[in-house]
């Protein structure tokens, strides 16, 4: 089966005249010239949809450009009561607006015309067997998702408890044999080596692993291995809230080991501060245990808990309490 957006499987394609004579792709693949459409606008305005509505009724006053136009039955019913030839002007006017695509909701089939229109300005005509608003509210959704700004990052990721937690690190530093350890302990693995980091709604990151390696480990001795098969299928989840960033980072390369944790550190990803822990690597240290423990804690921050800063209050508290001796 091809690769489709998450959009695609909303939607039908109308004909493969429509598709086909799309030059912007070579593939009659329904998802295909939606994606590449977008991908060709602006990106403050790709995740732009529209009613036709109002690009029908006032032209002049509803730019639609580079927007999705979905023909609702209002819609549909408004363009039934124009003149053949008033129709076909004001299809004609919308897609000269260069829109990524069309799409027809409430299962109407586009009159021969339309598709006409579409096949000669090249844009891709879809049906949808959705309620207008449905359909606009569940694209939204998926644009949104689908062109989330995303970067990768070198580590791996792990769900310990609920806390999404990213365990970086130099090559060789002992990544991949602490998530075995994690793994052995119940939790469940995001990703391996490389995480795909996706930022939703400007405020919250999401990591998840590539489509290739999803499910799978490379351990340096034992080669690639499968881990729902070995741990069982409790041990992976396709992606995971990122709450948590470690650092492994061998001992003698540190400069100064942090043995209080007032300072809170972050690591910026996409723009987001994402708090940070370094942990100094070093023989007969079990990192797996640390990383849990520093996961846990940051659950306990997250619910208002700061065990640091609470021992610090009680010590300067007890420190301007006179001596009862």
């Amino acid at each position: 089966m091809k690769p489709r957006t998450r959009l695609s499987w909303l939607l039908i394609p109308v004909s493969a005249l429509c598709l086909v004579s799309c030059k912007r792709t070579p593939r009659a693949d329904a998802a295909q010239p939606l994606q590449q459409s977008f991908q060709t606008a602006e990106p403050e305005v790709q995740q732009a949809i529209a009613s036709a509505h109002e690009a029908f009724l006032s032209w002049s006053q509803m730019p639609v450009m580079k927007r999705v136009q979905v023909l609702g039955g209002a819609e549909w019913s408004f363009l039934k009561s124009l003149s053949e030839a008033e129709g076909a002007t004001r299809i004609e006017r919308m897609l000269k607006a260069k829109i990524p695509c069309l799409v027809f909701a409430r299962n109407v089939n586009p009159p021969p015309l339309v598709q006409q229109k579409c096949d000669d300005f090249q844009v891709p005509l879809f049906k949808t067997k959705m309620v207008t608003m449905k359909f606009i509210n569940a694209a939204t959704i998926a644009l949104e998702l689908e062109f989330a700004p995303q970067v990768s990052e070198h580590g791996s990721m792990v769900d310990i408890l609920g806390i999404g937690v990213l365990i970086r690190g130099e090559s060789g530093i002992g990544k991949s044999e602490s998530v075995l350890a994690l793994l052995d302990r119940g939790y469940s693995l995001v990703s391996d080596d490389i995480a795909r980091i996706r930022l939703f709604e400007g405020r919250e990151l999401v990591g998840a692993s590539s489509e290739t390696t999803r499910f799978h480990m490379e351990i340096r001795g034992l080669g690639i291995i499968n881990v729902p098969a070995i741990f069982g299928v409790a041990s992976v989840r396709p992606e995971k809230n990122l709450n948590l960033v470690v650092t492994l980072m061998d001992w003698n390369k540190m400069e100064e080991v942090d043995r209080i944790g007032l300072e809170r550190q972050t690591y910026k990803i996409l723009g987001i501060e994402v708090p940070h822990v370094i942990i100094p690597v070093r023989p007969r240290r079990d990192i797996a245990r640390l990383i849990e423990v520093a996961a846990l804690d940051q659950k306990l921050k997250s619910l208002g808990h700061n065990a640091a800063r609470e021992f610090n209050e009680r010590l300067i508290e007890r420190m301007r309490t006179p001596s009862q001796e």
